[in-house]
């Protein structure tokens, strides 16, 4: 691995109610079975539910039209698809690694993901995907916006999720009875997933993952630049690299949209 995103080469719409945003919060909150206090770990997942909650609040209409570099770019989907689901909203914090992938800054600090990366590091990281076997490709999401489309996905292409907490050793201890060898792993949010990536980089896998304006990049392989805390944004992204993988195995990709946010 190195301190910055490689590109891996291959073998050949917006406000959510608040009582549903409060019970996702609530969700992402994860005390330790045993404890009888919520657990730091607890803190955390609340706090970071609650920023969620407020990054999602603070973008406010989606529709956008400086998104990207090229306006005759050639897209996977219609731009305006993109910019409906919110794909392109960053945060209000960027890190020198994701400076690249970064657009522009709008007036009220927030910054705007270039979508034609986006797209194009959706069509790679399928590129690299279907050379693998379906069984031996992992998806995470710890986080409660990101479980279900990262569940969906596994379901479409035939891969393994492992949502909600990730459990320590599910990599790196062969005593554990959930332990699984995967030759890749897709993660929703490093920061999020930060067990998931630990593990894959002791034992030596890459590590395909969505990031935003805020992720640092030092553990990753190849970054899928996209706004990771929006439930609609990780919907598109996730289908479309489902479609683009079977697509690369010859396969006829099945699946709508609607299927990736039925359960969001």
């Amino acid at each position: 691995m190195t301190d910055n995103d490689n590109e891996l080469e291959t073998p050949d719409g917006e406000e959510e109610a608040a009582a549903e945003a409060a019970s996702e919060a609530d969700a992402d909150a994860e005390p330790e079975p045993e404890a009888e206090e919520p657990t730091a770990e607890a803190a955390d997942e609340t706090a970071e539910a609650a920023a969620e909650e407020e990054a999602e609040e603070e973008a406010g209409s989606p529709f956008d039209e400086n998104v990207m570099p090229d306006d005759e770019a050639d897209l996977l989907i219609p731009v305006e698809d993109y910019l409906g689901a919110g794909v392109h909203i960053g945060t209000q914090q960027k890190t020198e690694d994701m400076e690249r992938f970064i657009h522009r800054v709008r007036d009220d600090g927030l910054y705007v993901l270039d979508v034609s990366q986006t797209d194009q590091r959706i069509r790679t990281a399928a590129d690299f995907l279907a050379n693998y076997a379906p069984e031996q490709i992992l998806v995470t999401s710890s986080r409660q916006y990101g479980r279900f489309p990262a569940e969906k996905f596994a379901e479409a292409i035939g891969a393994r999720a492992r949502t909600g907490r990730f459990i320590p050793g599910t990599l790196t201890n062969p005593d554990y009875d959930g332990y699984i060898e995967p030759d890749v792993v897709v993660v929703t949010d490093p920061i999020g997933d930060s067990q998931a990536v630990k593990e894959a980089i002791t034992v030596g896998i890459p590590v395909i993952a969505m990031c935003d304006s805020n992720n640092q990049l030092s553990n990753v392989d190849l970054v899928i630049p996209t706004n990771n805390k929006g439930r609609r944004a990780l919907s598109v992204v996730y289908w479309l690299l489902a479609n683009e993988t079977l697509d690369r195995r010859g396969a006829e990709p099945g699946y709508a949209l609607d299927d990736f946010e039925a359960g969001i």
